[in-house]
């Protein structure tokens, strides 16, 4: 913006000033109108069939507010386009009886900006165009906009701008107003489902004197009162199967959490998280479970079902991600990371089942993967790099090596791997789940191993948490855990490119002066 143009604004706003009118009043009072103040929507649907003779004959008075986002002027005719939550409407600006003085519009247009907030009331009418369209008798100046609007026709195209000003973003491109909408939606059917079930919504701390349930470097801070280090949470696993072990059979928590990483297509350090706990079940019922749940998200939340529409069609089972049809519908498959590997690569994990051997076999198969420290991490890095992206269709992905997963039981049938699953839709992980591990001396033995990773450089193992291992020493039920990224879901059901779409204020580096 302009010094002109921002210093013309000032001189508009002290203008009001000293003519005795508040810029900014606190409350909105309509003065003349017989109508209570009305939504923009609800002005357009009670009137939306009314021909311009019937609303002539009527005459309906009505009184709106919002901000105006264009001005026409035609001399003593002024046209102004309203704007509040989403929806638009005309109003009208003249002389005549009942209507504004001369005096009146002169000096109104001399007041007015686009972004400037305002109240208007009149009578509605349709213009001989046959737009729906309120004829101001009065108007008030909510608030003053001091800087300009994105130019109306292009709005903002840099996406660094777009995400760093969203305020913005969101006035101008309907499609960052509908993310926020799918999001909505997406909470509220999560919370709906889970609460049908007879699962209870906690809350658990946010900052932790120790940071646990996932492998991954968290951010520290410092409570001065205490003298005490404390932890952004990684996770709120470990508090959630506490209470499991204190009688609460199934909780949940919507919540978020913080990891001290990179950011990309599908990370922020800061992220949404469903985790949701349920006594006497294992992996493969909330297998069950997470495939009922993001059905009813897809069947509850309108998204968009054909590509390049910006509209919101029906729900559907159905839905088109990056002009890729993903069919959600049918039992969705499952197979072990073993079969999932071997059917891409040709190498069976557990046949190579040391370092060295998985180390030959992607040798011999030319796979550019980066080299690993240990089996588990190979196996991982074989997995993420050569068949998560092929996982398009809703997949699950099961049987996991015990390293990776320090919280899981043990599998039943090898003891290389655990009961884990992770589901994937449109190459993303979207799930994570376990058999939770409830056995306080496995439970240790696993720390242990972590703890002595840590002491070999990795700076991401998960850290010996006793008081946690008092609690299940307690006792915990067989339990099964499940993790749902609710940022993912979103930008499946908004199609949005990244996460930093599918969130209102994503991290971004600072602004360069």
């Amino acid at each position: 913006m302009s010094e002109y143009e921002r210093e013309a604004r000032r001189e508009r706003l002290e203008a009001l000033r000293s003519a005795g009118i508040d810029p900014y009043p606190a409350r909105v009072t309509p003065r003349t109108s017989k109508a209570p103040l009305q939504h923009l929507r609800d002005v357009r649907a009670e009137h939306a069939d009314k021909s311009a003779e019937q609303l002539e004959q009527e005459a309906p008075p009505a009184a709106v507010c919002g901000r105006i986002m264009a001005v026409r002027s035609f001399g003593k005719l002024l046209f102004l386009r309203l704007f509040e939550d989403g929806e638009t409407l005309q109003l009208s600006v003249r002389q005549g009886p009942g209507l504004l003085t001369p005096a009146e519009t002169v000096e109104f247009a001399k007041q007015i900006d686009v972004g400037d907030f305002v109240l208007a009331e009149g009578l509605v009418w349709r213009t001989r165009a046959g737009e729906l369209t309120v004829d101001c008798h009065a108007l008030q100046i909510l608030a003053k906009s001091l800087r300009p609007l994105p130019e109306k026709w292009h709005g903002l195209s840099d996406v660094e701008t777009r995400l760093r000003q969203r305020y913005l973003d969101l006035l101008t491109n309907p499609e960052a107003r509908e993310v926020a909408r799918v999001r909505s939606g997406v909470v509220t059917t999560l919370r709906v489902f889970l609460n049908d079930r007879g699962f209870l919504e906690v809350e658990t701390p946010i900052l932790q004197p120790l940071y646990g349930g996932a492998n991954a470097r968290p951010f520290t801070t410092h409570h001065n009162a205490l003298s005490q280090d404390l932890y952004l949470r990684i996770s709120d696993e470990l508090y959630l199967k506490r209470l499991v072990v204190g009688g609460l059979d199934r909780v949940y928590e919507i919540g978020h959490n913080f990891r001290n990483e990179g950011i990309d297509r599908t990370h922020n350090p800061e992220f949404c998280m469903l985790e949701c706990y349920q006594a006497y079940a294992d992996y493969r019922d909330m297998m069950d479970l997470a495939e009922a749940m993001v059905k009813e998200v897809l069947e509850q939340v309108e998204h968009k079902e054909e590509e390049d529409s910006l509209e919101l069609k029906g729900t559907t089972l159905k839905l088109h991600f990056r002009s890729e049809l993903i069919d959600c519908s049918g039992t969705w498959p499952r197979l072990s990371m073993r079969e999932a590997i071997e059917r891409e690569t040709g190498i069976d994990i557990l046949a190579a089942g040391d370092l060295n051997a998985l180390r030959a076999a992607v040798q011999r198969t030319g796979l550019e993967v980066e080299g690993q420290p240990t089996w588990a991490k190979l196996v991982d890095e074989i997995m993420s790099e050569c068949v998560e992206p092929k996982l398009r269709q809703p997949t699950f992905i099961t049987d996991y090596p015990v390293d990776l997963s320090p919280l899981a039981k043990r599998s039943r049938t090898d003891a290389r791997l655990c009961e884990r699953f992770e589901l994937f839709i449109a190459g993303m992980e979207i799930g994570n789940a376990f058999s939770e591990e409830n056995d306080p001396d496995e439970q240790r033995q696993r720390f242990e191993a972590q703890k002595r990773a840590r002491a070999a450089g990795d700076d991401e193992a998960h850290p010996l948490d006793e008081d946690y291992l008092r609690a299940l020493e307690h006792g915990l039920p067989p339990t099964g855990g499940l993790g749902v990224g609710v940022d993912r879901l979103v930008m499946l059901l908004a199609d949005a490119p990244s996460v930093r779409e599918a969130v209102l204020f994503p991290h971004l580096r600072p602004e360069q002066e």
